[in-house]
């Protein structure tokens, strides 16, 4: 089992996210300027400020050649995750509906938030038991997540809202609370919080490791 974490100039997070995929499969890093997705068996796309966030955040790392990789891998239903920036990453690149905006406060935010395991039926959340409570860290000026109405019914509506803020505990103006989403065909997903950073108890909480032991589980086809 091996898993590739994307780095693109700007990313801040991609040792942490290989070191936490490392705690339960093998791990290669992906640089952005190649066209080698190296036979990963999925891709997580970390955190960071990808090429500065100039333009708008994600917008140019969308376009990265190890992008094109990405996104004839997903649409052949290979599994990506992407972290915050990731996130951002993956909706401007049309793997992931909706958008993410700047937060309500106008301030970047960086703190500990707890979130609700909404859907614990999918390849990135399987080893959750059903109603979890995360404890996992937020840090993004950018990461309110928006869509229009009648697409958050849907979203709702067909499970594709994984992961959301706890009652007041949304540090966004997130619409619904929604903190985690998922494609359509369920092997993209997006989170604003960053679960690389959630694995150790020394850090304060182990909770984000699930979501990394999901993935490998669902990929192997085994809980353990």
């Amino acid at each position: 089992m091996k898993f590739g974490v994307v780095v693109f100039p700007g990313s801040c997070d991609d040792v942490d996210a290989q070191l936490a995929c490392a705690r339960v499969a093998d791990v290669v890093p992906l640089w952005h300027a190649d066209h080698d997705l190296q036979g990963v068996d999925a891709v997580i796309i970390p955190g960071g400020f990808s090429y500065g966030d100039y333009l708008r955040a994600g917008a140019i790392a969308r376009f990265a050649p190890i992008m094109t990789e990405v996104i004839d891998f997903a649409r052949a239903g290979g599994h990506v995750m992407g972290i915050c920036n990731g996130f951002q990453v993956c909706c401007e690149a049309g793997l992931l509906p909706g958008a993410l905006l700047t937060n309500t406060s106008l301030r970047f935010v960086c703190r500990q938030v707890s979130l609700e395991l909404v859907n614990p039926d999918t390849p990135f959340t399987r080893s959750l038991a059903p109603g979890a409570r995360l404890s996992i860290p937020v840090k993004h000026t950018t990461g309110r997540y928006y869509a229009p109405a009648a697409d958050l019914d849907r979203l709702e509506a067909q499970g594709q809202v994984v992961l959301r803020y706890a009652p007041a505990d949304n540090p966004n103006g997130s619409l619904r609370d929604i903190a985690g989403v998922m494609s359509e065909q369920g092997n993209v997903f997006g989170l604003m919080p960053h679960p690389e950073h959630a694995v150790d108890p020394l850090t304060g909480s182990s909770d984000g490791l699930g979501l990394f032991a999901s993935l490998r589980d669902a990929l192997s086809g085994s809980l353990v």
